[in-house]
């Protein structure tokens, strides 16, 4: 009996440090995220420091590169494809916006661009399977669904967008709102207070420290600001992708027991958390080329997470104007104007799972057409797009 009772409480002394390192292990990832998102906000604060050092002749040329729709929906494109984040391009954008280096009508068709470059990285990691042609197939088919989808939305909105003006229209009226300007009230934001200081800081180190003067100056900050802003942001990526494979087998438990508008949120919920949608595609990809999830499980998945990544450039927005967070609104519209249009139809909703299945069997059966595709979408149309326009 009495040996019994050691065992036991051998069992219990073994359990409690690891639910206390467990614990201090996940409070202490928290912090670092908190610590790594307030740094990415400084980032971009500083990037729109930058570009209001750099005056109206940088920003002039800025409104004429995106004066062109098609341009501006490359340059995004590609921007993301080379960065491999529309998180970081979508950021950038809003400080560019908030700054006055870019207008809200010429930045809306990059903010579609950056969403279609998102999903090159899950498309990447599918070529992970290309000796298995079974995995490859269900694995490609898995990380194409996403670029169709993307694509079917920019080709039904980009158009109505240009002809209307509504994501514009949409986007101002809320942020007008949210801001008081509607009702003449004004907030004073603690985050912006907080982050005043250091945005300063890096002036003066730019300014008298380094004694760089005008655009040189302008284009300093800029630098600083966006290396931040990476960094920041990378780093969160890899704090959390720890978390999110721990726990694998559980989401792909949830991901089988939900319906398909609970999948969205539980998309949108997790690509939040980890702060980069390519990482809750990325994992899907996987899953589907072991078999464990099909085509129709992992499409509102995606598209949750289409939506948990607009919340990066809304963060960022914070520390910008009206102007900045009506940019980060569009980009929140667009894939929710994306999902009415496309997913509550099941007609409408089988056809990115068709095309991501026509193309996976083609490129199957010729490995090259998969590279072609990744490398004339992603990469050489947006090259293709920018040589013409110019």
């Amino acid at each position: 009996m009495s040996q019994i009772s050691s065992h036991e409480e051998t069992i219990h002394s073994d359990s409690f440090p690891k639910k206390n390192q467990f614990f201090i292990e996940t409070i202490g990832r928290f912090l670092t995220v908190l610590a790594l998102l307030f740094a990415f906000l400084i980032g971009v604060k500083i990037l729109t420091s930058g570009i209001k050092l750099m005056g109206g002749g940088f920003a002039q040329t800025l409104f004429d590169v995106t004066s062109n729709p098609l341009l501006s929906l490359m340059s995004g494109l590609l921007a993301t494809a080379l960065l491999q984040s529309s998180s970081t391009t979508t950021s950038i954008i809003v400080g560019l916006v908030s700054g006055g280096a870019l207008n809200l009508a010429g930045a809306i068709p990059m903010i579609m661009g950056a969403n279609l470059g998102t999903s090159v990285t899950n498309t990447l990691v599918s070529l992970a399977y290309l000796k298995d042609k079974g995995s490859f197939q269900r694995s490609f088919a898995a990380a194409t669904v996403h670029d169709f989808f993307n694509i079917l939305s920019v080709l039904v909105l980009l158009p109505i967008e240009l002809a209307t003006g509504i994501l514009e229209k949409l986007a101002t009226s809320f942020s007008s709102f949210l801001y008081g300007n509607l009702t003449g009230l004004t907030y004073s934001s603690p985050l912006k207070t907080a982050i005043k200081p250091f945005a300063k800081e890096a002036k003066v180190f730019m300014t008298q420290t380094l004694g760089l003067e005008g655009n040189a100056a302008g284009i300093g900050l800029m630098l600083l600001g966006a290396t931040v802003t990476i960094l920041a942001l990378t780093t969160v990526v890899k704090v959390m992708k720890v978390v999110i494979e721990r726990n694998k087998g559980d989401i792909v438990e949830k991901l089988l027991s939900k319906n398909p508008y609970t999948a969205i949120i539980f998309g949108g919920v997790v690509t939040f958390c980890v702060q980069s949608s390519s990482i809750t595609t990325s994992l899907l990809v996987p899953m589907a080329g072991s078999g464990l999830l099909t085509l129709a499980s992992i499409l509102p998945v995606t598209l949750g997470a289409n939506i948990g990544t607009t919340t990066t450039a809304l963060l960022a927005a914070l520390t910008g104007n009206s102007a900045g967070l009506a940019i980060a609104l569009v980009h929140f519209f667009f894939n929710i104007l994306g999902i009415l249009i496309w997913f509550p139809i099941q007609k409408m909703r089988q056809t990115p799972i068709i095309l991501s299945t026509k193309l996976a069997e083609l490129a199957s059966r010729n490995k090259m057409i998969g590279l072609l595709y990744i490398g004339i979408v992603f990469f050489g149309l947006p090259l293709f797009g920018v040589f013409i326009t110019n």
